[in-house]
């Protein structure tokens, strides 16, 4: 039986490690490499930047709901990783653009197409979960109020 571990990475989510020894170091790169371009931010900052450079204001307004935090850790860890370029231009105050890298705009495609199929398939996950929630509810022991409080 694989034995997966959790384990958080950098900008505080959380993937799956094989625990057994069967891991090797080339695995562990992938799962990191899959970790970073897994990330929803990540898949966020890629989509809005496949047009073309932004400002970081600009990649902030079109990502509904990131904090200014973790845009900073995603695109400080996209730009580690190669894939977005920040280029700063002398002026006043000073202008930063990031822009998506060759290996970058290499992603935009897989992003895509991972994206139209959670489209497609959106409604057949959600009737799933509900049918398992459904099930579990109706599994699990009954609540007994009352019990062991003296009464």
């Amino acid at each position: 039986m694989l034995n997966w571990i959790p384990v958080r990475n950098a900008q505080g989510g959380t993937f799956l490690e094989h625990g057994d020894n069967l891991v090797t170091p080339d695995c562990r790169a992938v799962a990191d490499i899959l970790a970073r371009i897994g990330d929803k931010w990540t898949v966020f900052v890629v989509r809005s930047l496949s047009d073309g450079p932004k400002r970081f204001t600009e990649i902030k307004r079109v990502i509904n709901g990131i904090s200014q935090r973790m845009l900073t850790l995603t695109l400080r860890g996209l730009e580690r990783d190669g894939f977005v370029t920040r280029t700063v231009t002398p002026s006043i105050p000073p202008r930063v653009d990031y822009e998506l890298t060759e290996l970058g705009r290499t992603l935009i495609e897989p992003l895509n197409r991972i994206g139209e199929w959670a489209t497609t398939h959106r409604q057949r996950v959600e009737d799933a979960r509900e049918s398992f929630d459904r099930a579990a509810a109706e599994a699990a022991p009954p609540r007994l109020i009352g019990v062991g409080r003296g009464r």
